[in-house]
């Protein structure tokens, strides 16, 4: 049976700068698209852009972006002959993948079985530790028990980290010292878990301190041909939640380096994985690295790995939806460094979002500089949705360079109405630790404590 398959309209499943950017590529490749909105979107301006756009629920998104039946009923209307959902909302339901399937409409994205595998990363974790991937130590899946968790912390031993197996985001989670800390912070995480995500299935894990967080962009295909597009930092967090990332990694070292992708590309032929992905891993101070989670749908920070590879990441998902086959791996040749600032609607200081009008906006440009944002002067942030109004993404021949055409791009960069987050990307382009690439994920909250200390 033939796996080609022509894909001429895409429905997006999505809204906001990924909705746009979607947009782009598809018309881009000769295709037509439909935008789909919720009331709080129904003047977005990249609406009109879209060869057709319906209304598919209220302001809320399970209203609208989460309402499967009406995201559905808008596919069948406008003959969509697949759907591309980004990030976020559907992107990872395995349900919706199955429904798409029903309808004979194309998922772009993976199978339904492998997010099954990959959703539960207690049970991810072990799928990864038999196709040889490095794992941090920890729980044989979930820990049912306080009294088991004390047990087996002492195994490990402390400190530990106990995690929601149905998590991210950093709910469900909390550090354990000691043993004396244990019973409230299981109970803790397992309310958290339960109140979030509606599971309260805990694992526990080995705590390495002052980890880099970094990731491997995947893409596979439907002939069993993997290609890596090369590694992220994303180090620079608050509160589990990535604020910069760049490519490549500052402080990896070479050999790790081909490890790490090796590893990714070896785990993705294991799991018989189509589409784009990305392997998330912990790199400890003497460049060890091990599996946390694999996200089974596009990143937030893809650009990065575009602007330092030359693809277009999401061209290549359509593709491999219609059944083509990648380009070789030793097609694909990295140069310079790329970096990205996720622009919030939120104060810079406190993060504390900032929803309303924008009535001021300027973006920077120049040789080199991307931004991909749906927000323009008059617009209006809603507050149902993600803080993200746009990023700020540049490309130079070293970190050094990109570092200063960031800095410089940012201060170019204008909005006024609300509060944003340009002024802490500012500050952080002339931190000395940023500089060096020696952040770690703890990096911002160790900072603040410090600072704190410093004012008394």
């Amino acid at each position: 049976m033939s796996l080609q398959k022509e894909i001429n309209t895409i429905l997006i499943a999505n809204r906001g700068e990924i909705a746009l950017r979607a947009i782009r590529t598809i018309k881009e490749m000769g295709k037509k698209t439909i935008a789909v909105y919720s009331t709080a979107d129904k003047d977005a301006h990249y609406l009109d852009l879209a060869d057709a756009k319906v209304c598919i629920g209220g302001d809320k998104s399970s209203e609208s972006y989460l309402n499967i039946p009406a995201i559905i009923s808008a596919a069948e209307l406008f003959k969509a002959d697949a759907i591309f959902p980004g990030y976020g909302f559907l992107s990872e339901n395995q349900n919706f993948v199955e429904i798409c399937n029903h309808h004979g409409i194309e998922f772009i994205g993976p199978t339904p079985d492998v997010m099954v595998l990959m959703s539960d990363k207690s049970k991810a974790k072990e799928i990864m530790r038999n196709a040889g991937v490095p794992v941090i130590p920890g729980s044989d899946g979930a820990v049912e028990s306080k009294e088991k968790a004390i047990k087996l912390a002492k195994e490990i031993g402390y400190p530990v980290i106990l995690k929601a197996a149905a998590g991210g985001g950093g709910r469900g989670m909390r550090i354990v010292e000691n043993e004396e800390n244990m019973f409230n912070a299981y109970l803790a995480a397992e309310s958290e878990a339960i109140s979030a995500f509606g599971d309260g299935t805990i694992y526990m894990e080995k705590f390495i301190d002052k980890p880099k967080h970094i990731e491997v962009q995947i893409i596979a295909d439907k002939h069993g041909n993997v290609l890596h597009v090369g590694e992220r930092d994303c180090s620079l967090q608050r509160r589990h939640q990535k604020l910069i990332e760049e490519s490549p990694a500052p402080t990896l070292e070479t050999k790790t380096r081909e490890r790490l992708l090796q590893t990714a590309i070896t785990a993705t032929k294991a799991i018989k994985y189509v589409g784009a992905g990305t392997y998330e891993f912990l790199l400890d101070s003497d460049q060890n690295f091990y599996f946390m989670e694999m996200n089974t749908r596009l990143q937030v920070e893809h650009p990065v790995s575009e602007l330092v590879s030359g693809l277009d990441i999401i061209e290549l998902m359509v593709k491999v939806a219609e059944g083509k086959e990648l380009p070789k791996q030793d097609s694909i040749s990295f140069n310079g460094c790329a970096m990205e600032c996720r622009i919030t609607a939120e104060d810079p200081v406190k993060f504390y979002p900032s929803a309303g009008k924008i009535t001021k906006w300027i973006a920077p440009g120049g040789n080199n500089v991307r931004i991909d944002s749906h927000a323009y002067a008059g617009y209006i942030v809603p507050m149902f949705y993600d803080s993200m109004i746009g990023k700020l993404i540049v490309w130079g021949r070293n970190r050094n360079e990109t570092i200063a055409r960031m800095a410089r791009a940012l201060d170019e960069f204008c909005v006024e109405g609300i509060k944003t987050t340009i002024a802490f990307h500012k500050e952080m382009m002339q931190n000395d630790d940023f500089k060096r690439g020696v952040v770690h994920t703890k990096y911002l909250e160790e900072k603040m404590v410090s600072d704190s200390a410093n004012k008394v």
